[in-house]
């Protein structure tokens, strides 16, 4: 693959520092860091150590690259995400996907903590996410890759729909409740007032976050097949008196159900 030498370079290190070459990557997010924990014979490196990767700064966001064998199968996995609020371009967001691209990965499956935005949706739900709504800044405009992509890559299965059936799948052999809806991605860094929850709920969203649509974007863009989803970490359309929303609930809530999306993970990463 021809492309710019930033991907190659990082992908070179990378090659450089693992034996067997992954066909899955996965990217945890705030707070289910510890689904890490289940894969074995890792290696382990820093985001520090790797050409041209950023540091990630959001509380519950490690900053590790992560290979070795989940479902029997080896896998890549980022210990953390770059996030657009962290000040960073889309194209640094971004960045580690198309690497994963030149490593030979075929498969992404994007995990994150949101706001459930559902009124059927209750704290530590796990909600497979089916389509989304983007509010950030599309990563690709600019100068298209043709190396990766065409210009106008089609988004009307951003998620695979196999391996949406697939985890269901498996979710109910292992007697783990899981919900579908859409993803509403913002900016952030603030969480979303009570009038923006209900106005994101209206016009067709059911959790709201801060991640994940850039990289599925660029991801469905370089051809990778992606499956995704959310752990409900606070709910969205309930306001008492005294609610405010607390970044240490989120990720307490997160890693309580990290355990769970592990199961699924795994057996759909077997398969896939």
């Amino acid at each position: 693959m021809n492309t710019n030498t930033t991907y190659l370079e990082a992908t070179a290190y990378i090659r450089s520092r693992i034996i067997a070459m992954p066909q899955t990557a996965i990217i945890l997010g705030s707070g289910l860091g510890t689904l890490a924990d289940s894969i074995t014979d890792s290696t382990i490196i820093p985001y520090a150590e790797i050409p041209h990767f950023v540091r990630s700064t959001a509380t519950g966001h490690k900053g590790n690259l992560i290979v070795g064998r989940l479902g029997g199968k080896t896998v890549i996995a980022m210990q953390g995400r770059f996030h657009y609020y962290e000040g960073y371009t889309m194209q640094q967001v971004t960045f580690p996907v198309r690497v994963m691209k030149c490593l030979g990965v075929q498969n992404l499956f994007v995990s994150n903590a949101a706001g459930g935005i559902n009124p059927t949706f209750k704290v530590g739900d796990l909600m497979i996410i089916r389509d989304h709504i983007n509010m950030l800044p599309n990563p690709l405009i600019g100068a298209n890759d043709e190396a990766f992509g065409t210009r106008f890559p089609d988004m009307t299965r951003a998620y695979d729909r196999e391996l949406i059936i697939s985890a269901e799948k498996i979710a109910a052999a292992h007697d783990i409740e899981v919900k579908r809806g859409v993803y509403v991605g913002l900016t952030g860094p603030s969480f979303e007032t009570p009038a923006e929850y209900a106005f994101y709920g209206r016009v067709g969203g059911d959790a709201i976050g801060m991640s994940t649509v850039p990289e599925v974007i660029v991801a469905r863009h370089a051809g990778l097949r992606v499956f995704g989803m959310s752990v409900i970490t606070n709910e969205g359309y309930h306001f008492a008196d005294d609610f405010v929303n607390d970044g240490a609930d989120v990720i307490k809530a997160a890693n309580q159900a990290a355990d769970r999306m592990a199961a699924i993970f795994a057996e759909l990463a077997a398969i896939s």
